[in-house]
């Protein structure tokens, strides 16, 4: 496979990721749409790393900040904040001992502002990958 190729597989993932956050969250599936939302995003940084770096195989990693530190892409500081919370994010959906408080606590109201900002980064990404 090409670098382009593997920066496709990384982009086409990222977007059937971003449809399914779409069902997640009519679905009420709040915290489920969060975690996709923070892979959506590691999968576009992946495929920025990829663009930037010699090898084609990112780091088998998930922290946002971390791989965006391995690119050419710069961030505000309120970008980067909300990075570090999306890493939390990740870890909220993916371990048991996290999902049944977190649950309770992502409702609609506050999850659409995080979804928000988060479309805004992938549009972002998207757009310096063209």
């Amino acid at each position: 496979m090409t670098k382009k190729d593997y920066i496709k597989y990384w982009v086409d993932t990222a977007n059937e990721d971003w449809v399914t956050i779409e069902v997640l969250r009519k679905g009420k599936r709040f915290l489920y749409a969060l975690f996709l939302a923070h892979l959506t995003l590691e999968k576009l940084c992946k495929a920025h790393w990829v663009k930037d770096n010699k090898d084609n195989h990112p780091p088998r990693i998930h922290n946002l900040v971390y791989l965006i530190g391995q690119t050419k892409l710069k961030f505000s500081d309120d970008e980067m904040d909300f990075l570090r919370k999306m890493n939390d994010l990740q870890l909220e959906g993916r371990y048991p001992d996290y999902i049944e408080s977190k649950i309770k606590e992502y409702k609609e109201k506050n999850t659409k502002p995080i979804l928000d900002k988060a479309n805004t980064i992938r549009l972002c990404l998207l757009k310096g990958l063209q």
